[in-house]
């Protein structure tokens, strides 16, 4: 680990990995990699979580071409120094800023997204001229293989490489002083991830989760309502991060909302979800356990059903939930949504308010008024108005959360900021020296006293 490192920072040191043609190189090479591995890619994702190569391809693939491209396209600019105007007591000045890369970066990645939380991160170090080493999840073994793999054939070691392995390796390298850590995974493991890189003052990102609402006002369409968050609950068989949690819904529309989220998970899943061959897998029987123990019997009004062979459960839907209810201690990360009702949002936005910072919100109505009050009232990640999981497709938008749900964010031009130190210059004329900030003048005093009042 330490040799690797070393390694990596000295070829940072060389000044290889900072000019625009080399950081646009590499970003060719990655997507000539994806493309190259396409089908590779689709059979291991296939055999890690049974993920269709539709769903592959809009939740893992198809984001990262639309990230490289993006970045391809505006690199150069990004790459610009910034210029800033300079107050009067700086005549003679200009100010600028620099964006300089920090020099060897850690990616840790999770397994429930385990090629795009991998690479899509990777893509900002690259284009804001890093080196990279990857870890990614153990419990994606055959994705993290591949992706071994393919970096290995496609880029020098020194510049970017996987390295394999359990939370014993992922403990050897926190150890190493890297230049910059980016994780994505539980609140629990980046409060560790945290601790270790405050031993060097190591700047990190930290993507994390939480319980994030939708909630659902009498005013919204409805059907269109149910099925966006059926897709967004119920898409990698809820192992998302930004999935809703759970859904608060108007106590008026109640019972036809519940009906309407039935009749969405027939459409886009089936009757028999359990046979259903593109239906996402749980990981593994650990986090299959640990989702039925949040089921009682009296109150699913959905679903349910589960394989204990091949680690489904099916899309469920919970209700006469209340906060005490194991279900609402933790994320849940899996395919059970539970329902709760509310009379009016002032009777809700106190409850969001006392839990921890949500990754994401989602609200579906049509009162702007209401809409602008829970955006000003609840603070949270990001999210979507009449919408679910959205927001994270758009490289204009940074993604990130905020509290316990995260730290910093990514996408797009973020994404090379993230990677990027804003390193501040001032060059100064010598033509002429203003005398007002030296002492010893009763004219510069009075002068001083001006501009700076």
């Amino acid at each position: 680990m330490e040799q690797m490192v070393k390694s990596q920072k000295q070829f940072f040191l060389s000044n290889k990995t900072k000019p625009y043609r080399f950081r646009r190189k590499q970003l060719e090479k990655l997507k000539a990699m994806l493309q190259t591995y396409e089908n590779d890619i689709y059979d291991a994702l296939k055999k890690d979580l049974n993920k269709s190569k539709h769903e592959a391809l809009t939740t893992e693939i198809g984001i990262l071409y639309a990230e490289i491209n993006f970045t391809l396209k505006h690199l150069k600019k990004w790459m610009d120094k910034q210029e800033v105007p300079s107050p009067l007591t700086h005549k003679g000045t200009s100010s600028y800023i620099v964006y300089e890369p920090y020099g060897c970066t850690l990616i840790m990645a999770p397994w429930n997204y385990p090629l795009q939380l991998s690479i899509l991160p990777a893509i900002g170090a690259i284009a804001a001229g890093n080196t990279v080493v990857l870890k990614p999840s153990e419990l994606t073994p055959h994705t993290s293989k591949l992706l071994k793999r393919m970096v290995e054939n496609t880029f020098d070691a020194n510049f970017f490489t996987v390295v394999e392995g359990d939370k014993t390796i992922s403990e050897q390298l926190l150890h190493e002083r890297f230049d910059y850590i980016f994780f994505t995974g539980s609140t629990q493991v980046g409060k560790i991830i945290m601790e270790k890189a405050s031993k060097h003052l190591t700047p990190v990102t930290l993507e994390l989760g939480g319980k994030s609402p939708a909630i659902v006002d009498k005013e919204c369409q409805l059907k269109l309502a149910a099925k966006r968050i059926v897709w967004g609950k119920f898409t990698n068989a809820g192992q998302t991060c930004v999935a809703p949690d759970y859904v608060y819904v108007q106590e008026k529309i109640h019972h036809k909302f519940v009906n309407e989220l039935k009749k969405q998970i027939i459409s886009l899943y089936g009757k028999k979800p359990l046979q259903n061959k593109d239906y996402v897998r749980i990981v593994n029987k650990e986090h299959f356990d640990r989702l039925l123990g949040f089921l009682n019997k009296d109150q699913v009004v959905y679903g349910g059903k589960s394989d204990s062979v091949s680690l489904k459960i099916e899309p469920t839907i919970v209700h006469n939930i209340s906060w005490n209810d194991q279900v609402m201690q933790e994320e849940i990360f899996g395919p059970i949504l539970p329902i709760l009702s509310f009379s009016t949002l002032d009777e809700i936005i106190p409850t969001i308010q006392q839990n921890e910072k949500p990754l994401a919100l989602y609200y579906f109505g049509s009162a702007k008024k209401k809409e602008n009050k829970l955006i000003e009232s609840i603070s949270f990640g990001g999210g979507c108005i009449n919408d679910t999981l959205y927001h994270l497709a758009n490289p204009h938008l940074p993604f990130g959360g905020v509290g316990h749900s995260g730290i910093g964010a990514y996408h797009g031009q973020y994404s090379f900021e993230t990677f990027s130190h804003r390193k501040s210059i001032l060059s100064q004329t010598t033509m002429f020296d203003i005398p007002v900030r030296y002492p010893g003048r009763k004219l510069a005093h009075v002068i001083a006293k001006r501009l700076l009042k």
